[in-house]
């Protein structure tokens, strides 16, 4: 589902690693990842989904970039710095994502009467946490883990770079702002397509 950004991560980190794929749009919001046939894939219902020749599949966005990432640079060998990467993916998925990227959501895709319009102020103090945790850390490095672009950075910027979709000003935020701007530059790079 090209609008989601869990799935957008993974379409650019192939476009890093200039690796083959085939994409197949699912459409959520029309019910599609609801249907017996893709249930048996995936129990949970949810994108993306990774789905090898050999038929294993797999599930979770991070989990997925894990995978594809293996052996490249975007994931580092060292374990101290793999620990890094998982700490900030873990951050992602549970302190930045389900505020940042499900105001994204209330604020695109729902109309403006809709009950959960009032959890925005809510979503949003809590994404600003979020987004006060990364520019802290953004304030001393030009990337999320030893001083390199990787799997973290990927993973953070798939909901940061649309966050003022769902209200969020990035005037405060001078460090997330330059850092978004490095990862646009990297060779490589593919924008979020709708």
């Amino acid at each position: 589902m090209k609008a989601s950004g869990n799935c957008y991560k993974l379409q650019l980190l192939l476009a890093h690693l200039n690796q083959p794929y085939r994409w197949i749009d699912v459409d959520s919001t029309a019910g599609e990842t609801r249907t017996p046939e893709f249930l048996a894939k995936n129990p949970n219902g949810k994108v993306p989904l990774l789905e090898l020749e050999d038929g294993r599949v797999l599930s979770e966005s991070d989990a997925i970039l894990c995978y594809l990432a293996e052996g490249s640079r975007f994931l580092p060998a060292d374990r101290w710095l793999r620990a890094q990467t998982l700490q900030w993916l873990f951050f992602e998925q549970y302190s930045h994502e389900p505020y940042i990227a499900v105001a994204r959501y209330v604020a695109k895709w729902l109309p403006a009467d809709h009950p959960r319009q009032a959890d925005l102020p809510r979503l949003r103090e809590r994404g600003y946490q979020a987004l006060d945790v990364m520019e802290k850390h953004l304030a001393t490095q030009d990337f999320f883990v030893g001083g390199a672009y990787g799997l973290a950075d990927i993973a953070l910027y798939a909901y940061t770079h649309d966050a003022a979709v769902g209200g969020f000003e990035f005037g405060r935020y001078p460090a997330i702002s330059a850092w978004l701007r490095r990862v646009e530059a990297q060779p490589g790079f593919v924008a979020q397509t709708y």
